[in-house]
């Protein structure tokens, strides 16, 4: 049996037939698409779409953003559902690729659908078409290819029978997912072919959890149980697996530490008495303390990437091991770990039964649970000592007020700025999506868009969007379309009028925070370092269709969030909060090189404490 459809019919109607199951919960795997129109997919995907009325189609502002609005929905979806995004060729198409490694570098599932130029090439070169003076077979979209997980492009119809398959088997990948880019030239988006029905039958793609080697894993209990200091650094894999039930039995019975990394921070509740909280360069003062000592590391679905190993320096111990629990044998291996390759929740278990009645030593769990509250009590102290009844008020007492007012199933979201490095340290999460930040790419203007895609994955959650200025500026746009679709959330706008973060980083390599402020050039110094700009970020969001409230103090905070939660549409609370004062590191070091020459003695001096530092660096063998 045939069915004649266009190769843009044949995509949608593959696509709305593919289910994900998991431990018997089976759903459909895609929930619809995002798209913005041009001459590369309006009269294929365009039309295809419109006759697919049970595949919802989304109007989006940013083609970007889009994609961030997509991987946020697969985060919260623990990567058990994904979004579609098309765009035309041209700047449509480049504006996917920052969304594109986003996913591929936080190993969240997206599938995307830009428009192409002619296959036939009779017309070039097309509008918008990249030439080359080597080579035809080439064209912008070859660009996704180093961020992309999977990339092909679809010259012929029946090429479709067999890349659409393939697709499939990326996205729900556990071990190997990310951005699929699937080219599609906008002439071959509206040719005919029969395809069989078969394509089109309901498939269902079942989420196996794969079990370790066995002898891998007996050696493991050994180097455990041979431990005098061992710590858990548990990463976004322990959610996505949903392991953190048995990540709670774990650490509970053997009394082992728990670390977490930005995207595995709400693994484990933070009154738990055995978490350390965040663990890194921007990690709690105890976690890094413990993770100096440590001898035994258990990576739990974790990159490690240089925020959570300092830099490859906050592990201190002569003769450290790590064992490496993950799903992806690439991070499994990583510092010549011995590798559990397999899914977290049970490699945990099998752990959990081999090691018996295995439990650190007394003092050890003692000396954690007192880390524990003790920790507790300085975010108390953080929270409640700075600056909240004078504006510009201090970014931790935005933090507090909110962590306190949110409910325990509630959606934090933030990606960039100083206030990441604030919220690891200080954030009490409650829940496994508690907390959701996006760290791998730290994207600015991720955090709006991101709002939208977490509040279309789970609407009974309240969704609270943390967004500096600098990220705001960048990228408002899903204001309206949330507006639009009635998917309501609730922005924390934070103005400091500049870069924060960066201004920090600037000033403690001796720069000064030279071009960080948003200010007036200064036409005598020829600099930018007049008085701030007179931009008005409310008046912005309250012309996007948000509803605008104006919060100076910790009070006045308080009474927005409880209006906003009220209110029927997105809320934007915009707060003026301070440049300069932010929560200090507990001294842990990341690397940024410093410039060995320079006439600013704080540049000077700042290399002087680079080399000092880079002392501290290890190669773990």
């Amino acid at each position: 049996m045939k069915k004649r459809l266009t190769v843009a019919q044949a995509t949608i109607e593959f696509l709305k037939n593919q289910f994900i199951e998991r431990d018997g919960v089976e759903q459909p795997y895609f929930g619809g698409c995002f798209g913005i129109f041009g001459h590369g997919n309006v009269a294929g995907l365009g039309q295809a779409l419109q006759e697919n009325p049970d595949f919802t189609y989304y109007q989006c502002r940013n083609e970007q953003s889009m994609v961030h609005t997509a991987v946020a929905y697969a985060k919260v979806k623990n990567r058990l559902g994904a979004f579609v995004c098309t765009s035309s060729i041209g700047p449509g198409a480049t504006n996917m690729i920052t969304g594109a490694a986003l996913a591929t570098i936080n190993r969240l599932p997206v599938l995307l659908l830009p428009g192409d130029i002619f296959a036939t090439r009779e017309p070039n070169p097309v509008l918008q078409q990249l030439e080359s003076s080597q080579t035809q077979d080439i064209s912008v979209n070859d660009c996704f290819k180093p961020v992309s997980k999977y990339w092909d492009r679809i010259s012929r119809p029946e090429q479709l029978i067999y890349s659409l398959p393939e697709v499939m088997r990326v996205l729900t990948s556990q071990a190997d997912m990310g951005a699929v880019t699937l080219s599609m030239p906008q002439d071959v988006q509206t040719h005919a072919y029969d395809f069989p029905v078969e394509l089109f039958e309901k498939r269902v793609w079942h989420i196996s959890r794969p079990r370790p080697d066995v002898p891998t894993l007996r050696k493991a209990v050994e180097w455990i149980k041979s431990s005098k200091n061992p710590v858990i650094v548990s990463g976004g894999g322990a959610i996505y697996s949903g392991a953190d039930q048995v990540l709670h039995e774990f650490a509970s019975k053997t009394g082992i530490p728990v670390g977490e990394t930005f995207a595995g921070k709400g693994s484990v509740r933070y009154d738990a008495p055995y978490c350390l909280g965040g663990l890194g360069a921007t990690g709690t003062k105890y976690a890094i303390e413990v993770a100096n000592e440590a001898d035994v590391v258990i990576g739990i679905g974790t990159r490690y990437s240089d925020f959570t190993t300092a830099s490859k320096s906050i592990f201190q111990h002569p003769y450290v091991k790590f064992i490496n629990i993950n799903i992806s044998e690439f991070d499994a291996f990583k510092h010549h770990a011995l590798p559990l390759v397999g899914d977290a929740k049970v490699v945990l278990e099998e752990l959990l039964e081999l090691l018996g009645d295995f439990e650190v030593e007394k003092t050890y769990r003692e000396k954690i649970e007192h880390m524990n509250h003790a920790w507790d009590e300085e975010v108390t102290k953080i929270y409640a000592e700075g600056n909240g009844t004078v504006p510009p008020i201090d970014q931790a007492i935005v933090i507090g007020t909110l962590n306190e007012f949110m409910d325990d199933r509630d959606v934090m979201i933030n990606a960039s700025g100083s206030a990441p490095g604030d919220l690891h340290k200080l954030w009490r999460a409650t829940d496994p999506k508690n907390f959701h930040l996006e760290y791998g790419f730290s994207t600015m203007g991720y955090e709006i868009a991101a709002g939208l895609g977490a509040k279309m994955a789970d609407p009974t959650r309240e969704i609270y969007v943390i967004c500096g200025d600098g990220g705001y500026l960048m990228n408002n746009h899903e204001i309206i379309t949330s507006i639009q679709e009635g998917f309501r959330m609730t922005i924390l706008l934070l103005n400091n009028n500049g870069y924060a973060s960066i201004g920090g980083l600037s000033e403690s390599i001796g720069s000064e925070r030279f071009g960080t402020r948003y200010v007036y050039r200064d036409n005598e110094k020829n600099q930018l370092a007049g008085d701030f700009l007179p931009v008005d970020l409310a008046k912005n969001a309250e012309s996007l269709g948000a509803k605008v409230i104006k919060a100076t103090t910790r009070a006045s905070l308080e009474e927005a969030l409880e209006s906003a939660k009220n209110q029927d549409r997105t809320t934007v609370i915009y707060i003026e909060t301070s440049l300069y004062r932010t929560v200090k590191g507990y001294h842990a070091w990341w690397e940024v090189p410093v410039a060995e020459v320079s006439t600013s003695p704080g540049v000077q001096k700042a290399f002087e404490t680079y080399k000092e530092n880079k002392q501290q660096q290890r190669i773990y063998l």
